[in-house]
């Protein structure tokens, strides 16, 4: 149908007039009389295909034997451990009493020191651990509006935050509305810009750094494995920094398993590869034709160091972005680049 034949002015006619015509659209290659008047039925609601919602599959359950296995491993090398313990404190008493007490206070030492690290590893993990259940039943109180939930969401918050000084106007504020009629969601998204925003903000402002030195080192550094070691160490450190940011503790274990579930969440994200928007903004600045440079490289690593800082981001804050904006890596790529084109 022409453009002119679509804006065709309202005309009155009667069904039962032999000059109506019932056709679909995909009929209008044949040509019909002169004044005949033809109607399209639209399509019925009830036919269309409906959209449905992707079912997500539910998580494979983990096999226990594996962890059997090291449970097992690691008892065996303990009983190991202190059975060679025990034998050298004996064997020290059997030469000299004074070796053998020294011995024995050198052991117990040890494993005082053991006890204490086993606590804060267990100490770390559990803390982790909560800050994933609040990120979870935060994003189900937004999408349920359960107002008694997210005041319990609200407290657990406001005493993982109480030892950070900057956050105690925001504390002091949201304990003032906890007896205000609330919405869940609102609830929970008054206490992400409060308690978030300053901490977003920082977070933002190591992720940057991070980028920059990466940049600047891999850029002048003369080796390889230079790059590779001071990249590894700057993203555990960036990881660890977020993580103490936002309320986390995190030991060795802990340090593992976020690296683990960062590295998880680039994979489900779009994975460290450069995205078209990356490469625009490379192309943008002109960078594109120094990539075989060290300066290229450079710029690269950096950003890449940036896209690892966002998904850290996304999995150490107890809060899931709905009040405030994600930081975006476009932000971040300007600002390295920037800093990169005032060194040049």
């Amino acid at each position: 149908m022409s453009e002119r034949s679509g804006h065709r002015r309202p005309a009155a006619f009667r069904l039962d007039d032999p000059r109506v015509v019932v056709r679909d659209a995909d009929d209008a290659a044949t040509r019909l009389a002169r004044g005949t008047i033809q109607i399209t039925p639209e399509p019925d609601p009830a036919l269309l295909p409906v959209p449905l919602e992707e079912t997500l599959l539910p998580p494979k359950r983990r096999s226990w034997w594996g962890t059997i296995f090291w449970s097992a491993v690691g008892g065996l090398m303990l009983l190991g451990t202190g059975l060679g313990v025990t034998h050298l404190v004996e064997d020290l008493y059997a030469r000299n009493a004074t070796l053998g007490w020294f011995g024995a206070v050198l052991a117990l030492a040890a494993l005082l020191a053991l006890i204490v690290i086993i606590g804060r590893e267990a100490f770390g993990l559990a803390r982790l651990a909560t800050i994933e259940k609040l990120h979870t039943r935060a994003s189900a109180v937004i999408a349920s509006d359960d107002r008694a939930e997210a005041n319990a969401i609200v407290r657990e918050l406001v005493q993982l935050a109480h030892q950070n000084p900057h956050l105690a106007k925001a504390r002091a504020m949201l304990r003032s509305h906890a007896d205000d009629i609330i919405d869940g969601a609102d609830m929970v998204r008054l206490a992400e810009r409060e308690l978030m925003a300053p901490l977003d903000e920082e977070a933002r402002r190591l992720v940057s750094i991070a980028a920059q030195r990466v940049s600047i080192v891999t850029a002048i550094s003369p080796r390889a494995l230079i790059d590779v070691l001071f990249v590894l160490a700057a993203a555990l450190r960036l990881v660890r920094q977020l993580a103490l940011l936002y309320g986390g503790r995190p030991g060795a274990l802990g340090m593992i398993r976020l690296m683990r579930h960062t590295i998880a969440h680039l994979a489900i994200t779009g994975g460290m590869a450069a995205s078209d928007s990356l490469i625009q903004q490379m192309l943008g600045h002109g960078v594109a034709a120094k990539l075989s440079q060290r300066l290229g490289e450079g710029i690269l690593n950096g950003l890449l160091t940036a896209r690892l800082g966002l998904a850290a981001i996304d999995v150490t804050r107890p809060l899931p972005f709905n009040a405030l904006p994600r930081p975006a890596l476009s932000d971040l790529a300007k600002d390295l680049l920037r800093k990169r084109d005032g060194d040049t």
